[in-house]
């Protein structure tokens, strides 16, 4: 190793970074590289070496259906040189590449069309998976909850009333959902899908409800038009949901027994307890008259129970007393009235008894007056 000028120089045939950065030329801002091309069957004009080929199985109510509608799937799957079967026998559909197939991939979207179809999807709806821009997902919910009515009820939050919550979904993600059975179908753009598995499984796992979702893809579907909000964190604009327990059971706290070493005694055993009463020794016949007399006793308790809430229903309520106090404070002025009234009559009896027995010689001058010693003194 050499120096030269404070720079060191590596040996010949040494790797150093940044050797093979060299402006590439696909490096162009103008190419869209998540756009998806149309296939083109020049760019496979030998065709397919093997043979492959997918199957499925389908659930005997849709057997009708499929019949009917399997020379549309046919004629769609023969545009792309594809082959598919229908066996009733065993219940299964089969799609394989032929020598007419061109494009590799296009077997495996005739994989997901039979998937479709066996999950209930409509075969016009379902052959639209044929297309490159469109994607399928099959989202299995059955083992997400065990009790199979919370299971119900989780996946009719999904619909919503009238299928409404459904409909909304459907608009927002800009794909194709259908709920069936155990499983939830799902058909749009990968960017959709993604969101509708999200939105699905938090259902499902009691996290958050859909409607919750709904209200934060349409605050997102709003922000994006807005050119300036394009490369900026849009957590401070969506709304934050806390889930609320309404039924907050209370953890009963158990009291701390003190520490013994030794263990707990031994309870007492049925043999022992009928020892201790004096049953043990009782014959047959006095316990199974023991035993009639207890039940007896309760049915004499019973009934006099029961008869009692019978004779309840028939005793009058008690009814309240309504006290008027304007009418007793009436009464007693009135009580008042009378007895001044009386009074003042008694007063008048009285002055109208001594007038009625004023005695006249009491009044006149003439009458004949006994003298007093002053006066007999005077005449003298």
């Amino acid at each position: 190793m050499e120096f030269n000028n404070g720079d060191i120089e590596p040996k010949q045939g040494m790797k150093h970074k940044g050797k093979h950065d060299k402006p590439k030329p696909w490096d162009d801002p103008s190419i869209d590289h998540w756009k998806i091309e149309k296939f083109d069957p020049s760019w496979n004009e030998g065709g397919m070496l093997e043979v492959s080929s997918f199957s499925t199985l389908f659930p005997q109510y849709r057997e009708k259906y499929l019949q009917e509608a399997w020379p549309i799937v046919r004629g769609a799957l023969k545009e792309h040189g594809i082959a598919c079967e229908l066996n009733l026998v065993e219940g299964s559909m089969t799609v394989s590449t032929t020598r007419k197939t061109r494009d590799p991939y296009i077997i495996m979207k005739a994989r997901d069309l039979i998937k479709l179809l066996s999950r209930s999807v409509p075969a016009p709806q379902a052959i639209k998976i044929l297309d490159d821009e469109m994607q399928c997902d099959i989202i299995k919910i059955g083992n997400l909850v065990r009790n199979k009515e919370r299971f119900v009820k989780r996946r009719q939050h999904l619909l919503g009333p009238n299928s409404s919550t459904l409909k909304a979904l459907e608009i927002l993600t800009g794909c194709y959902i259908l709920v069936q059975g155990n499983s939830v179908a799902a058909m749009g753009p990968f960017k959709g899908l993604k969101q509708v598995r999200t939105v699905v499984l938090d259902c499902m796992q009691n996290k958050m409800h859909p409607i919750y979702h709904i209200k934060i893809l349409m605050v997102k579907k709003e922000l994006a038009k807005d050119p300036n909000l394009a490369n900026e964190n849009w957590d401070r604009f969506l709304p934050k949901f806390k889930k609320k327990n309404v039924k907050q059971k209370k953890v009963k706290s158990k009291e701390k027994k003190p520490y013994t070493p030794l263990p707990p005694p031994q309870q007492p055993s049925l043999i022992d307890l009928q020892l201790e009463s004096g049953e043990y020794f009782l014959s047959d016949k006095r316990k199974s008259e023991k035993k009639w007399q207890e039940k007896r006793e309760k049915q004499v308790e019973k009934a006099a129970e029961n008869k009692r809430k019978r004779e309840a229903a028939f005793v009058p309520p008690e009814e309240p007393i309504v006290q008027d106090h304007s009418k007793s404070v009436d009464d007693r002025n009135d009580v008042g009235f009378l007895a001044d009234s009386l009074k003042r009559k008694a007063k008048e009896l009285v002055t109208q008894k001594t007038l009625d027995h004023v005695n006249p010689k009491d009044y006149i001058a003439a009458s004949k007056v006994p003298l007093t010693k002053k006066h007999k003194s005077s005449k003298i």
